[in-house]
């Protein structure tokens, strides 16, 4: 059993809540995920993937960014799109305040450092695909995100690996000319997924394809539609 000698109240610490100013937006860590239901996409449609409402009512944007990976339970279904927007992290520690990608937040790990806000810019256009088990408390099995940012299209995906991943070889076919299908076929050149609770590495290896394919679709109708 858990005893902490000290146990930190972060309440009223001002870390939970959205902030806008014109295209960007400050999120709290403490933020309950069912808020982020109102976000720019795709943080949106993977907030509401998350569980169910009771789950989204208590679970953070910084317990989510912070899950532990492996085993049967929820994989940061949050990380991902927040790869695709581009956002960045600010925590604090011993050495103070630092601010830096999600994903290179995600791949050196807290560290025992308090996650305090995200930042991020709303895209041009973003999609999303997933797939999870199919009752209410369902965890997300793989999801693909990719969203229209000023540096250009940025895709990530989720459940592949021990957290979130950026895939650049995707991005970069994109930028080659590639149509999003073929484009989608290079996501195995990112990532190694591996069996787990949830799914066969066998599984994740021809899901990822379709579901990046899919998520790229998603933005390329948005994309069509806005124009």
């Amino acid at each position: 059993r858990l005893r902490p000698a000290r146990v930190l109240a972060l309440w009223n610490a001002g870390v939970a809540g959205i902030r806008r100013e014109g295209s960007s937006l400050t999120i709290g860590a403490m933020t309950p995920v069912a808020e982020l239901e109102a976000a720019p996409e795709p943080l949106a449609t993977a907030a509401r993937s998350v569980a169910d409402r009771e789950i989204r009512a208590q679970a953070t944007l910084g317990g989510n960014l912070c899950a532990t990976p492996g085993g049967e339970i929820p994989r940061g279904d949050l990380q991902a799109p927040l790869i695709a927007l581009g956002a960045r992290v600010t925590t604090a520690g011993a050495g103070g305040q630092r601010t830096e990608p999600v994903e290179d937040f995600l791949s050196n790990g807290p560290g025992g450092r308090l996650v305090l806000e995200v930042e991020l810019e709303e895209p041009a256009g973003a999609g999303h695909a997933t797939v999870g088990r199919p009752h209410s408390h369902g965890f997300t099995i793989l999801a693909a995100c990719a969203a229209e940012t000023s540096e250009g299209v940025r895709v990530a995906v989720t459940g592949a690996g021990s957290h979130a991943v950026r895939v650049h070889s995707v991005e970069q076919a994109l930028a080659g000319g590639a149509s999003p299908e073929d484009a989608a076929e290079n996501v195995l050149k990112d990532v190694q997924p591996r069996d787990d609770a949830l799914a066969s590495a066998w599984y994740r290896q021809r899901m990822l394809p379709v579901l990046v394919g899919r998520a790229l679709h998603d933005l390329s109708q948005k994309e069509g539609t806005r124009g």
